[in-house]
């Protein structure tokens, strides 16, 4: 069994996915995929099914009825792979805003530099994004002040997406209490591991915006993000979290 794997949650993301498959692949160290789709009107997963002929021992499919949100398909993915008994397990997007190559340093951060959980850190080293406009730029780097503000976590980039965990995280926290589908998911997950005092360390990546299809932020995943903050703070403190 290979111990790293790659989930990649996609909903209408033709354009992308066999670019970033091979992109994964051709990496020196060696990581399987699990591509979750939501039974994308693209036919995404068709794409994908026809790849798994050519890579048919580390490229994996699973497809969900609807689209159902973010986090809900990055559960999914946890499941099934502390199921497959993956020793690390990666969270990244299909749109190349993550850079695959940071994958290995990820890997790195947890397997070498007794990380729990290794962050793809937009902000830890400044503001590190490219083609964001200035007013996206501003709200995703305010919201993680925010987010320290309000949960004492000392995360630069509490929205990140890119991640790495180790087995024993996603072990240890109860995935079936996950309320959040948007970027409050990210924020949740890593609050999570912040109050099991696991190992956060974050790694710095640049985060470059996606050039092919369509951005799946709305205003709903925002104000989830803004209000979702206060209900684990509010959770914690009555140990109910």
């Amino acid at each position: 069994m290979n111990c790293g794997i790659v989930i990649i949650p996609t909903y209408n993301e033709i354009e992308n996915i066999e670019s970033i498959i091979r992109a994964v692949f051709s990496l020196e160290k060696t990581f399987h995929v699990l591509i979750v789709d939501d039974n994308s009107p693209d036919k995404t997963y068709q794409k994908v099914s026809e790849l798994q002929h050519e890579f048919p021992d580390k490229l994996f499919l699973e497809v969900r009825m609807k689209k159902a949100g973010l986090g809900t398909a990055y559960v999914h993915g946890f499941k099934w792979a502390l199921e497959k008994k993956y020793e690390y397990i990666f969270e990244m997007d299909a749109d190349f805003s993550h850079n695959p190559n940071d994958l290995e340093r990820l890997y790195d951060a947890c397997a070498k530099d007794g990380a729990d959980l290794a962050v793809g850190s937009r902000y830890v080293t400044g503001v590190n994004v490219v083609n964001w406009p200035l007013s996206r730029v501003l709200l995703s780097y305010f919201a993680s002040v925010y987010v320290r503000m309000i949960t004492g976590m000392k995360i630069m980039d509490a929205t990140a997406g890119f991640i790495c965990y180790k087995k024993q995280v996603l072990e240890t926290i109860n995935l079936d209490r996950i309320k959040f589908i948007g970027y409050a998911f990210q924020i949740e997950m890593k609050y999570r591991a912040f109050a099991k005092k696991f190992n956060i360390k974050e790694v710095p990546v640049i985060f470059t915006d996606r050039t092919k299809g369509q951005s799946k932020m709305s205003g709903a995943i925002i104000k989830e993000a803004v209000f979702g903050v206060l209900s684990l703070r509010i959770k914690k403190f009555f140990n109910r979290l």
